[in-house]
Formats: C-alpha cells, structure tokens, sequence
C-alpha cells in the first residue's frame, strides 16, 4: 500500500500547479509521471518505453484513470488505483476514444499535458520540476533501490574472469538485477581499448583481457540510479590508477557543491574547474557530466544556460569521465550533507574529504584472474 501521505502530497503539488496556470486539469502519459504520481506503480509494457499505456487525469476535484480494456484490470488489481481514489474510465482497445473521454471531462477549460495532446498545452518540464523533491516515502524505497543495485553490480564484477564477453557479464548483471524486478534500463559496458576509445560503449561481445568498464541505470518503483565501476585483472598501471583518482577528486568536488538552493549550472562550473585543478581542462567537453535524476535516467543534464536551482531531496548523478576512466555513483542532496543513495558495498574503497565533506568512494577492483 502506497502511504496516504505522499499521494496526498502528490495531488496538492499537481493541484497547485493546475491553479497557478488556471487550467482545468493535467494529463499525465509519461510512465516516469505515472509511476510519481501513483507512489510506484507501473503502467508500461515494454521496459524502456517513454510513454505509458494508460494515462492519468488530475483536476481540482477528481482524478481519473483512462484506459483501454486490455490494461484497466491490472491497473485496478495490481496497482491499487480504484483504492487510490481513482475513478477508472475504460474503453475498448479496437475504439480509440481517449481524446473524447478526456474532453468529456475537461469541456472547454484548458488542459495540461506532458505530452503532445489534442488541444492541450505542453508541460512537460513543468510536471517534471513537480517530481525533483523526493518525498520520505520515496527516499526510502530509493536507499532500497541503492543499496540492491550497487550489490548486484559488484557481485557481478567479482565473479566475472578474463575472456568472458561484454555481453556475458552484462547478462549476468541483468539477471541479478531480475531477482528483485528491477529493470536495467541502460546498459553500457566497455573492455580493454573500447574504455579509451567510446564514452558511451554499449555492450559487445568483445572478450575480456585486463581491464572493464561496466555502467547501469537501474529502475524500480519508477525510481532510476545510476552507477559505474571498474575491474582490472593484474596490478592497475600506475597512470590508469592516478587518472582514476583524480575523475573520482573531480566526482566529489561536484557532489559535495551540490547543495539545495543552488543553481547547478553553478555546480557544473566548481566541477570544471576541478578539472583544471587536476590537469585536465578540456576533458569534460568530450561527454557530458550528468545532472539530475530520479524518475528519469536524467531529468536534465547540466549544461551553462541550466536555469533549475537544486532542491532539497533532490537526486543527482554525475559522471564525470577523463579517458579511460570514469565516476558515478546517485546522490541526494539534502540541507543536512550529500547522501550517498548508491555507494560500495563489496568494492576496495577510497577516502577523501572534499570541502569538508568525507566520502567513501569504490576502487578499481583488481583481480588475478
């Protein structure tokens, strides 16, 4: 059962959001608005689709479900919506009547959407901002979320030997991440001279030799984190090793200026400037370094002209990368410090204290074989 008070909390920012525009309702199709909106729920098919298969309907009185035939009954048996308050409106998959049920109920006032829709006004970025300060209930199904990933991620590394392929290990990871029913929604891994040469490698089926690369974003509950770790059998090269620690210097700098408050186009800045200090000044314009995250894999990715402030349990990843390495882990920002919502588990780790804030960072795990 999804917590009374979050949904009421839910409804009152979409509410609030539909009065200060004077519209009449909102429609959300997105599955990442869905699954906020609902505490969790799920009203996709296909794992990586963007739009959902139901839709939602909120006004300032009642909120409905829309759906065809096919998706009403889980949406009632298995989500929960009837008891969420709800008011369920079905029609048949072969009649397309979406569009007339929704003005059915909105008449001639002016409705919202997330997406494009016959005669609403797009607003999606505006739904999204409602999403940024995550709710107690939904830190706590995201520490959850942290904590399996980042095991699931590590056992996988520590089991993997020299020849596997790309795919294999990422195979294996999928099916840890599958016992708990969370999706890997993006999957990127990269061996040996594929690490060097691609910032965004997907998966091959190149065979292992010394060094791997293995990223995820990993979804439950609608919640998405980010993560990145390292293996290397044999000793590390020293220039990898020190390359490495600095990307992860440059990772804390931006994790600890990421304060509730301030803009992170500000935050981008002192993380570029760690850059420079590391001797790598124009290496973070090879990828982009991250941003925002939460019921997307990046609600944006901070660039200069960046006008959202950071909010107070706000989630954030940042992925700095200098070539041949990378560091990335999901944080919340917080008035009270940066919380660490992925982190090591099983990993060598590392210390170091950036601005005052101390933080546990994972290694690269070397193995002999």
């Amino acid at each position: 059962m999804v917590p009374d008070a979050e949904i009421r909390e839910k409804e009152k920012r979409v509410r609030d959001f539909i009065q200060s525009r004077d519209f009449t309702g909102v429609l959300l199709k997105r599955q990442a608005n869905f699954s906020w909106m609902t505490g969790g729920g799920l009203n996709l098919v296909g794992i990586t689709t963007e739009m959902g298969a139901t839709s939602l309907l909120i006004t300032n009185n009642e909120k409905y479900l829309i759906s065809n035939n096919i998706e009403a009954p889980r949406m009632v048996d298995e989500e929960g919506l009837e008891d969420q308050g709800f008011v369920v409106m079905t029609y048949p998959w072969h009649e397309e009547q979406e569009v007339g049920l929704v003005k059915s109920i909105v008449k001639e006032g002016v409705l919202g959407s997330d997406v494009p829709f016959p005669g609403a006004v797009s607003v999606s970025e505006e739904i999204a901002r409602l999403r940024y300060s995550l709710t107690a209930e939904e830190v706590e199904r995201y520490r959850w979320l942290g904590e399996r990933a980042s095991k699931a991620l590590e056992k996988t590394l520590h089991e993997t030997r020299t020849g596997e392929k790309e795919s294999e290990v990422v195979g294996r990871l999928c099916n840890e991440l599958w016992k708990d029913r969370i999706d890997p929604v993006t999957l990127m891994a990269a061996a040996d001279e594929r690490v060097f040469k691609f910032r965004h490698p997907i998966p091959s089926e190149k065979r292992i030799d010394r060094y791997l690369m293995v990223s995820v974003n990993a979804r439950k509950w609608g919640l998405i984190v980010s993560l990145t770790r390292f293996l290397h059998f044999g000793k590390t090269p020293g220039e990898l090793k020190e390359k490495y620690l600095a990307n992860v210097f440059i990772d804390c700098v931006f994790m600890a200026a990421t304060q509730p408050g301030r803009p992170a186009r500000q935050v981008l800045n002192i993380g570029l400037e760690a850059y420079r200090e590391k001797g790598f000044p124009e290496e973070w314009k090879l990828h982009h370094q991250g941003g925002s995250i939460g019921y997307t894999g990046r609600d944006y990715r901070t660039n200069f002209t960046t006008q959202d402030i950071v909010h107070e349990n706000q989630a954030f990843t940042w992925n700095p990368s200098l070539t041949g390495t990378k560091s990335e882990d999901t944080i919340l920002a917080s008035s009270k410090g940066v919380e660490m919502i992925t982190h090591p588990v099983s990993y060598p780790t590392l210390a170091m204290t950036v601005e005052g804030v101390p933080f546990v960072r994972p290694d690269i795990l070397a193995k002999s074989h």
